[in-house]
Parts: C-alpha cells; sequence; structure tokens
C-alpha cells in the first residue's frame, strides 16, 4: 500500500545559475528554471516534483503566459492544484490519473473565474515504475530520447505552427524562425481548454525524459536537444542545455527568442514495474 507521505519540490519565480538534482521515484530528474534575460520581472514559469514513494513521482512544468496579467500567479496556481488533488488521491489510493486531471480542470475554472486575463501551459508526466503517462495543454513540450539518439515519443504543441510542423506543411527549421511561434491554441485557464493525454509507455533503461517550456524549443533545434541530453552525466547535460539556451538569447544568435525557461530531465536509475 502507497505511504501516505508525499513530497513536493516547487520551483517558483526561480533565477537558478545551474541545475538542481532530485531524486524522483524510480530515478534521477534534474530541474532548471531562469527569467527571460531581457526583462527586469519575475520569472513566469513554475515547476515541480512531487515525489509519492520510490516507484512513482510526478514532474510538472507550467508556463505563465508571457504578456498576460498575473502569468506567473496561472503556472503556480495549477501546479498547487495538482500537487493537491494528487497528494489528497494518494492518501486515499485513490487514481493518480484522475487526481491529475481534476487538478488540471480545477486550475483552469480558478482562472477563467479570477477574470484577470492570465493563462498558462502545462506539460505533466506521470511516472510509475519504468511506465510513463503524459498529459499537456499547450507549447510546453515533453519528449523521450534514446541513449543513441532516437526520439521515441515527443508531445505535439498545441499552436498554429505545432500543427504545421505535425501536419508536414513546415519544417522544424522553417517553425523556430516563423514569426507566429509565440502564439498558442490551448491554454490553462480558458472556457475552451483541452488536455492531451498520452498513452502509457516504457522506459528504457538509458532514455532521457524533457519536459520543458517553450523557452528551450524555441532557442534549441530539436536534433541539438537530444545529442545534449542522449547520454552523459544528467546534471551536465541539464547544465549543457541551459546554457546553449541562456547563450543564445543573450547573444541574439539564431535561432532565438528571450523567454522564460524551465525544464526537467529524468532518468532511470533501477527498473520498476508499472501500474498505469
Amino acid at each position: 500500500m502507497p505511504d501516505s507521505t508525499v513530497n513536493a519540490n516547487v520551483y517558483k519565480d526561480c533565477n537558478m545559475a545551474s541545475s538542481d538534482i532530485r531524486g524522483a521515484g524510480p530515478g534521477i530528474a534534474t530541474v532548471f528554471s531562469s527569467r527571460s534575460p531581457d526583462k527586469t520581472t519575475g520569472n513566469e514559469d513554475t515547476a515541480a516534483i512531487i515525489q509519492l514513494d520510490n516507484e512513482s513521482a510526478i514532474l510538472i512544468v507550467a508556463d505563465g503566459v508571457g504578456g498576460l496579467p498575473a502569468g506567473g500567479q496561472a503556472s503556480s496556481l495549477v501546479v498547487d492544484a495538482i500537487h493537491r488533488n494528487v497528494k489528497s488521491a494518494w492518501r486515499k489510493h485513490n487514481d493518480i490519473r484522475h487526481a491529475i486531471l481534476s487538478g488540471i480542470e480545477e486550475a483552469n475554472q480558478k482562472i477563467v473565474d479570477s477574470t484577470n486575463g492570465s493563462a498558462t501551459t502545462l506539460a505533466v508526466v506521470e511516472i510509475q515504475g519504468n511506465r510513463v503517462r503524459t498529459y499537456h495543454v499547450g507549447d510546453s513540450m515533453i519528449m523521450v530520447a534514446g541513449q543513441r539518439g532516437k526520439l521515441k515519443m515527443e508531445t505535439i504543441s498545441h499552436s498554429p505552427v505545432g500543427y504545421a510542423v505535425e501536419a508536414g506543411v513546415m519544417s522544424e527549421e522553417e517553425a523556430i524562425l516563423h514569426d507566429d511561434r509565440h502564439i498558442v491554441s490551448n491554454v490553462v485557464g480558458s472556457q475552451d481548454m483541452h488536455i492531451s493525454m498520452g498513452i502509457a509507455m516504457t522506459l528504457a533503461p538509458r532514455d532521457t525524459l524533457l519536459v520543458a517550456s517553450d523557452g528551450l524549443f524555441d532557442n534549441i533545434h530539436r536534433d541539438d536537444i537530444i545529442e545534449i541530453i542522449r547520454k552523459g552525466n544528467l546534471g551536465h547535460c541539464s547544465d549543457r542545455l541551459s546554457g546553449m539556451a541562456r547563450k543564445r538569447m543573450e547573444d541574439s544568435v539564431p535561432p532565438f527568442k528571450p523567454d522564460d525557461l524551465t525544464f526537467i530531465l529524468f532518468r532511470l536509475s533501477v527498473a520498476g514495474k508499472s501500474t498505469i
């Protein structure tokens, strides 16, 4: 039976110089979050690692929509709502998948009811043993890369540019430089919000899972991201990734789009069994 203890490391309004390394269920995770180099206001992203037990964890990245009031409050609210619902479900031995969905829906209604125009995108990964399930709203993304560089899974951004890439009418090179790449079609904080939930997939022992805001994917090509994260010390991979993205933002080296930057990398440390 699960222990009733649920620990969460939540990262709000961070401006980190290097990655934080944490245990996360059956593996290890690194978290990096920093504000955009071109602004003096706070980082509107929020991230979290929710540790359920030695085999189960939840990873979250929420990106408060830039240019809207209280984007940081919206990203914090959705992370807190998921944490609260998951914690309650875990103590009662209830379904975690339902708790994550309930948390997102609860946060969406609260943000809509606030009528202050705030919103956030969201990417969530449920980890149980060596099995993972994804949930996302908007253009924060999730991918799984194998040690040899194979892209094993990638979520589809809820944006006109993301849909165009998925349909094959726009290349990744065209997308990352497109003037409308900042437009998002789906957010937490909308009456029309919808949640994309993936099927459960099995992680191989050396796979790397990435959960990230668009501040990463708008500044580094997918192939370069995979090459950096696919092997080597996870902390070093995280620092290389953040260093490249930040340098491109600061030096205006194409492709670049100054933005808050938040991501989580995860790898299994031992093989686990799945309940999802």
